[in-house]
């Protein structure tokens, strides 16, 4: 750090990763940590790992790598607990997620089958087309909160962690629109207590965590801890948070795509996206509840970035529409494709055709990495609240009230760089150049 830096404490210790879902995005996590500690893969895909920041001006040639600008935690000193309503560990899970390679997930066979879950606080009323043995019992909703506090204390402490980071990797929940129980944190610790139905189980798994003192990220587009009441608990215990879903496969071109057409000012008349996958979260999205949240997560980036009230010959008037649809032999490699309809100069139409043939948890296992990585720097530099930095991550970026989410990748790279100059004490970078010239 330099000597005008911002104060960060350092990464010293273990760093426990508190996974609530043990599927495949969570797996393909776990086996890639572990692959890349033992020589036998690259961390491609994740800007902790791989990311440069530039400093200074162009002609210095200074651009070190993130974790030589500010002190993240070392693999090496990752530890992996989970919760799952389904008893099988990490290997077994793996191997029925059929991401990895059976040949790799062999090899890392010994450490994947050390993280066996714990009971997973679940209900079937909110994710609809899964159910499992593996699942806490308790009289209210504050009881199994208070166990799953002492499911996080007795990991950190069996396993020699200093701190931990929370990441929902779990299933889309049903969705839900905030109420009153949300309003506040003594409503919402009052609507545990009355099992009110309006907090369902990723919101417990939130609140243990802000109780406990670890940080929390939403990997999914329920609203969990995109309400007032755990924003304020997560203030009062000085823990950032963020969220929500993790951005990978369609809306990622999509935050791409989009601000090009704005850029150079080209219309929208219509967007259309339609998608096919057979894992887990393909079987939960058949469910139309599961199915709204989703949607509304996905159709969110296109409004806000193309700003209508502000370009309404451009983009007043576009139809866009999202299809999921469950296809079981694809598994984990998703398939979408966009139809994208453009106006051009004199009103001319274009068409922009994608077909994306991704691999949904390999897309997404590096992106939840940076972000554990990012939430304990962020609580070792004293960031508390919503971490706005990080949308670069996200589908439905949280953010300040009376503030518009920003979801153009490109902004959204800069602010996070620009905020990691501003922990290391360098000076932001503004792209204005004008000095090279004048």
């Amino acid at each position: 750090m330099t000597k005008n830096s911002h104060m960060i404490l350092p990464a010293e210790g273990r760093l426990g990763l508190l996974l609530p879902g043990l599927g495949a995005v969570a797996t393909t996590l776990i086996a890639g940590v572990e692959a890349v500690k033992r020589g036998l893969a690259k961390p491609i895909g994740s800007l902790t790992q791989m990311g440069t920041v530039r400093l200074g001006k162009r002609s210095e040639a200074r651009s070190p790598r993130i974790g030589e600008l500010v002190p993240l935690t070392a693999l090496e000193d990752l530890r992996f607990a989970a919760w799952d309503p389904f008893p099988d560990t990490a290997y077994d899970s793996a191997l029925h997620a059929r991401v990895v390679e059976p040949q790799l997930l062999e090899t890392l066979r010994e450490p994947l089958s050390a993280v066996a879950p714990m009971p997973a606080v679940f209900s079937p009323e909110y994710v609809r087309r899964i159910n499992g043995p593996n699942v806490k019992k308790g009289a209210n909703h504050r009881e199994l909160g208070e166990a799953l506090r002492d499911d996080i204390r007795r990991f950190l402490r069996d396993s020699g962690c200093a701190r931990g980071v929370m990441l929902w990797c779990g299933s889309t929940e049903s969705y839900i629109a905030p109420t009153a129980a949300h309003a506040s944190l003594d409503r919402f610790e009052s609507a545990l207590e009355r099992n009110d139905p309006s907090i369902p189980p990723s919101m417990i798994y939130a609140w243990a965590a802000l109780q406990e003192g670890v940080p929390f990220a939403n990997g999914a587009p329920n609203l969990t801890v995109d309400v007032p009441a755990l924003e304020e608990l997560a203030r009062a215990r000085a823990l950032p948070i963020a969220g929500k879903d993790f951005k990978t496969g369609q809306t990622l071109m999509k935050t791409v795509l989009a601000p090009m057409l704005k850029a150079r000012m080209l219309g929208l008349s219509g967007w259309f996206s339609t998608n096919i996958l057979g894992n887990r979260d393909g079987e939960v999205l058949e469910d139309p509840g599961s199915f709204r949240t989703k949607e509304l997560s996905k159709l969110s980036a296109l409004e806000h970035i193309l700003q209508p009230h502000l370009y309404p010959d451009l983009y007043g008037h576009f139809d866009h529409m999202v299809r999921i649809n469950y296809y079981p032999p694809r598994g984990d490699n998703k398939e979408s494709w966009d139809a994208i309809d453009i106006v051009g100069w004199l009103g001319y139409p274009m068409q922009i055709k994608v077909n994306f043939l991704c691999r949904d948890s390999i897309l997404a296992a590096p992106v939840a990495l940076d972000v554990a990585l990012f939430l304990d720097l962020a609580r070792r530099a004293g960031l508390s609240g919503i971490q706005e930095w990080l949308s670069f991550y996200f589908k439905s970026p949280m953010h300040a009230d009376g503030l518009y989410p920003e979801h153009d990748l490109f902004i959204q790279l800069a602010k996070l760089k620009n905020t990691l100059r501003h922990l290391a004490g360098e000076e932001l970078i503004t792209h204005l150049g004008l000095d090279y010239y004048e």
